[in-house]
């Protein structure tokens, strides 16, 4: 089984007034972590969709850690973003499963990403969702036979439809910490606060 990861990152953070991609943690940006936590993953394709300001947020990554896609339709909504990426996937290599994940999420790592793996195979179902606040979301992984369906989405239409048309097939991974995200600027003060800068590298 082949795993591809679509790292979500064309919103413009309206609601922040800033490119949540760009903020610093721990020594890097929320695009930048997420790019290296999913390399360090089992997964073997990745691919960053990028969409408002797309020159921006590139000065925020390695371009050479990850190869990335400008979705010029992301204001239709995040399916038009999920769905660049598939099809970018799709033809740059033959996929099994594929993991959404978004980079305003700060706790996904590679662990965590690998249980997701790991789960689908144990479990033997077909789509394995992070669960937090009482619902499932993203990171969630979709086997093959979701593609289509995910394909068809429109607008602002999210994976969490494809999950809960097929919830007699998903498996739920625990993730409690997925409920952080970075909305509004009282958002990333409270996460500053809460979860401070640390295993930052000593100056030399």
């Amino acid at each position: 089984m082949k795993t591809g990861v679509i790292l979500l990152a064309a919103g413009s953070s309206s609601r922040l007034g800033r490119p949540k991609q760009l903020i610093n943690y721990q020594g890097k940006t929320l695009i930048q972590h997420s790019i290296d936590e999913a390399n360090k993953s089992q997964a073997e394709g990745l691919v960053v969709v990028l969409g408002s300001n797309p020159e921006l947020i590139q000065t925020g990554f390695e371009p050479s850690s990850a190869p990335f896609i400008i979705n010029s339709d992301w204001q239709h909504g995040m399916s038009t973003s999920m769905q660049a990426g598939l099809r970018f996937l799709m033809e740059k290599e033959v996929i099994n499963q594929v993991v959404l994940m978004l980079c305003d999420q700060p706790f996904v790592d590679a662990s965590l990403l690998d249980q997701l793996i790991t789960a689908k195979y144990t479990s033997g179902k077909g789509i394995v969702a992070a669960s937090y606040s009482n619902t499932f979301g993203v990171p969630a992984l979709f086997d093959r036979r979701y593609f289509e369906e995910l394909l068809q989405l429109t607008g602002s239409e999210g994976a969490k439809k494809v999950i809960f048309n097929h919830q007699a097939e998903v498996h739920a991974l625990d993730f409690p910490l997925g409920a952080v995200d970075l909305d509004t600027e009282e958002d990333v003060n409270q996460f500053l606060t809460r979860y401070p800068q640390k295993n930052l590298p000593n100056p030399s």
